[in-house]
């Protein structure tokens, strides 16, 4: 069995509209998903490494997070933020407790795109400025500010373009001293991924964004940490700011949050003083999305997730680092990522195709691992298994065609 790329948009059978051709998808149909396994419409089973993007925080269908889900849809699925909406404040406890920000206020929205553009626009509320400053190979999401202040142009139209924000090497604390020499004082925010995660699993050192931190404090400038992909636990630690031992003014974060319920969340400074009207929502903090971000955390803190991921990943990274032929293994946890030389760059290809798992990518040669906190050992093993297997197979020299006698 061989499942191809496509770049065409499925045909709607000549029935309604057609779906805008956004994705290059794998001709594959997944029908069922329990834990770290998915299967699709044929019935074989795939090994999940990249949990779509790294959403699935606790395992596909994990049966507390649907008990949860379905409690709470036989009660109520949806009122307006109009009224009060107790499962908000018991999720707000919850999340207090277990990340450590114990003083911090929630605001929630629905995805980590609205995180950010919501922390970018509360930043420019709590100081009155505007610049902004990102960093090269950034992905904060696709809506108005934030794709403005992700460095791919591909996907920034031309009403997206501002002065309003500036780009720095990443992890350049020259640069960034430079910048705040000639600017500082006009620096409204600066938003960064503690790990890139689109950009190819880049981790950010911690004296890097402890300058951040100084010179965010030394200029009346917003420290905007986004965790959609790095937090929840998937570095080993909540947040994965926290292992440098400082806090940021405001997180960003949604993709685990959920489990795959649509949700997401920004966690603000108490100094950030709210007023009527700055921020609003309509589906965000919805009964059914704080249900399932309640499930999430109940299974992180039972089960000890974080330090899982912690365990886990260490297992991983060491082990990645064994297999001859792939390059530069780097990560946090259970957000890992490595360099696939030219000599086997179909290598994510040949794994899902050959070998029926799914990892993820990042331009031009890395491939990303993003698996559920919860994967077992056993399935860490299979995994690095198959990829040795995967890596000499297409290492192997190529035959000639010309078979030889055996005697």
């Amino acid at each position: 069995m061989s499942n191809q790329t496509s770049t065409i948009t499925p045909p709607s059978g000549g029935k309604g509209a057609k779906l805008f051709d956004v994705y290059p998808l794998n001709d594959i149909t997944i029908t069922k998903a329990q834990g770290s396994y998915v299967w699709d419409e044929n019935g074989a089973q795939y090994l999940d490494l990249y949990g779509g993007h790294a959403v699935i925080s606790i395992g596909h269908t994990h049966p507390h997070w649907v008990k949860r889900i379905e409690d709470q849809l036989e009660k109520i699925a949806f009122y307006s933020n109009s009224v009060r909406i107790p499962v908000q404040q018991e999720l707000a406890d919850k999340l207090a407790k277990i990340s450590g920000k114990e003083e911090y206020q929630l605001f929630l929205v629905n995805s980590g795109a609205e995180a950010n553009e919501n922390a970018l626009k509360l930043a420019s509320f709590h100081t009155g400025k505007k610049k902004i400053l990102a960093f090269n190979k950034a992905f904060h999401g696709r809506t108005s500010l934030a794709v403005a202040a992700t460095d791919n142009k591909n996907i920034v139209a031309p009403v997206n373009e501002t002065s309003n924000i500036d780009f720095l090497p990443f992890n350049d604390e020259v640069a960034l001293t430079n910048y705040f020499q000639k600017h500082g004082k006009d620096v409204c925010a600066i938003i960064v991924e503690v790990i890139q995660g689109v950009g190819g699993i880049n981790v950010a050192t911690e004296s890097f964004l402890k300058l951040i931190r100084n010179l965010c404090d030394a200029n009346d400038a917003i420290f905007i940490a986004d965790e959609v992909q790095c937090g929840y636990g998937r570095s080993g630690k909540f947040f994965a700011l926290d292992h440098t031992g400082i806090n940021a003014d405001i997180y960003t974060v949604a993709k685990g949050m959920g489990n795959g319920f649509p949700i997401g969340g920004i966690l603000i400074a108490p100094y950030i003083k709210p007023k009527h009207g700055m921020l609003g929502t309509t589906f965000g903090g919805n009964h059914l999305a704080c249900a399932a971000a309640l499930a999430v955390l109940e299974v992180i803190e039972k089960d000890n997730l974080i330090e899982m991921s912690k365990q886990r990943g260490m297992y991983l990274i060491n082990k990645l680092k064994n297999v001859d032929g792939i390059e530069n293994v780097r990560g946090k946890g259970l957000m890992i990522g490595f360099d696939v030389p030219a000599d086997i760059k179909d290598l994510r290809k040949k794994l899902l195709n050959d070998y029926f798992i799914f990892t993820g990518e990042a331009k031009p040669n890395v491939i990303r691992l993003l698996p559920a906190l919860n994967i077992t050992r056993k399935q860490v093993d299979e995994f690095l298994d198959t990829l040795n297997d995967a890596v000499a197979e297409m290492k192997a020299p190529a035959s000639n065609g010309i078979e030889e006698n055996v005697y």
